[in-house]
């Protein structure tokens, strides 16, 4: 069994032959400040998201209130230094805060949801109403979590960053196995900002045709190349970290993109959608427009009923207004079946009546 190619998030259907799903990731953005938190769904709105997304725990959901070596950030992570209980307590969103945060976001016609990191955060989220759930990277690997959210039978979306092809398979069989076959897969390297070599992002096209179900990228990575990189690689959902303003100096700040670059994101992954088109070669409006200014044979000078068509008097020119060019070597010799002024286009009409030219159509 495979997951369905395509789902709906809310009301915005999710797959192949649709939109980007643009998730706008707040993250410890919000600074411990529900006003900011607030302004930041109204930007997000403004900026062209489709949702919005949290994250929901708590630091003792997450770590152990310990300074012991094995408790404190990576030392190649932004956070190096920091244990990782004062992290966790310092980006956590409070509970309190989801249920406002959702009602601003329906208010601007975008999705709340959240990423939880524990099965009792599942049903909390799950009576909010949310309706999807997002699996973080370092969560791809605990299927209790996984089979929680996957029970609630709304779409879930998994985030690869730490994982293997194993645990990628075992977490979307948790899922499958749970019942639900609304299923994403997102490609993601965790890592702070990641750099360029670490995107891969042809990894997208590869998870949807290994796994099945609507792949797409979380991406961690400085400015937009890899968002508007991934369009035409598949790209079903693409989630990038958002932050009202960097200089609040929150945890996340530096791998996220402020308003205005959020914005021109969501605007240039638009443009690629459209550039896209359709596949197989055929003549689009702007072609066809163009025809009109492609070259023709031309009179370059009057030429009498009866005088023969020659290099003196005919050429090929623009813009489209006769004959094309291929019936050049034919025409040459053949007598005009009427006067043409200088400056008209040959066309069939031009000929002798018993003139063939065998021209297609």
């Amino acid at each position: 069994m495979r997951p369905d190619p395509g789902f709906a998030i809310g009301a915005r259907p999710v797959g192949p032959g649709h939109p980007v799903y643009v998730i706008a990731e707040l993250s410890a953005n919000h600074g411990g400040d529900l006003d900011v938190a607030l302004r930041s769904v109204d930007a997000i709105a403004d900026a062209g998201a489709d949702a919005v997304k949290v994250q929901t725990y708590s630091a003792d959901s997450m770590t152990l209130d310990s300074d012991d070596p094995a408790f404190m950030a990576r030392v190649d992570s932004p956070w190096a230094g920091t244990r990782l209980y004062d992290l966790y307590r310092e980006g956590a969103l409070p509970r309190e805060w989801h249920a406002p945060l959702q009602q601003r976001a329906i208010e601007r016609g975008i999705d709340f949801f959240s990423s939880p990191f524990d099965p009792e955060t599942v049903d909390f989220l799950d009576a909010l109403g949310v309706p999807a759930f997002k699996i973080a990277s370092l969560e791809i690997v605990d299927t209790p979590l996984i089979r929680r959210a996957a029970a609630t039978g709304k779409p879930v979306i998994l985030s690869t960053g730490i994982a293997s092809e194993r645990d990628i398979r075992l977490a979307l069989d948790t899922c499958l196995d749970a019942g639900n076959r609304q299923v994403a897969i997102l490609q993601c390297t965790t890592q702070y900002p990641t750099d360029p070599e670490e995107m891969n992002l042809r990894s997208i096209p590869w998870l949807q045709e290994t796994f099945g179900g609507p792949a797409g990228l979380s991406d961690h990575s400085l400015g937009i190349a890899a968002a508007v990189s991934a369009v035409p690689l598949g790209c079903a959902i693409l989630e990038k970290h958002f932050i009202l303003d960097r200089s609040l100096g929150t945890l996340d700040d530096r791998f996220s993109l402020e308003p205005a670059e959020f914005a021109q994101m969501v605007r240039l992954v638009r443009d690629a959608e459209t550039m896209l088109g359709e596949p197989g070669y055929h003549l689009t409006p702007g072609r066809v427009a163009g025809r009109r200014s492609a070259r023709s044979l031309i009179a370059v000078r009057d030429i009498a009923e009866g005088e023969a068509f020659s290099a003196r008097n005919v050429r090929s020119l623009r813009p489209n207004i006769g004959l094309p060019p291929v019936c050049l070597e034919r025409l040459l010799g053949q007598p005009a079946g009427r006067d043409i002024r200088r400056g008209e286009g040959i066309t069939a009409d031009c000929l002798a009546p018993d003139i063939d030219l065998e021209l297609e159509s």
